[in-house]
């Protein structure tokens, strides 16, 4: 299963992302890529990661990694100036956006078995 998780004008909470499934025993073997802008002044950003998931197994470390992940950034993070909480809230499968940051890791895993099952329909996906 493939899915993306945008920035939404938040890079370093991606990045931070990244780096806490990397050292997460259970989602280390994760495959995490980077999406970065296109040409022009956006070339260096990162707009988004790609994250595939193998299995059963990896779909619900990734939950759990991704919850807990939310839950200490969360606890760290200020609102961003648009009132929004921080980046990496939000999961793109196909045509489908579902904003994630409020899930436990029980919903999330849910969540994804869901869009697992259901075949990605558009570029995202």
């Amino acid at each position: 299963m493939r899915f993306r998780i945008p920035a939404d004008g938040d890079e370093e909470s991606l990045l931070d992302l990244q780096d806490w499934l990397a050292a997460d025993p259970g989602t280390a073997r994760v495959h995490v890529a980077p999406v970065g802008g296109g040409g022009g002044p956006t070339m260096n950003v990162l707009e988004a990661v790609d994250v595939i998931l193998g299995n059963g197994v990896d779909l619900a470390n990734f939950a759990l990694a991704y919850a807990t992940w939310r839950s200490v950034k969360h606890d760290e993070s200020p609102a961003r100036a648009d009132g929004e909480g921080p980046g990496g809230r939000r999961l793109v499968h196909g045509d489908v956006s579902v904003d994630i940051g409020h899930l436990s890791s029980e919903e999330l895993a849910d969540l994804l078995r869901r869009l697992h099952d259901t075949p990605a329909t558009g570029s995202d996906g």
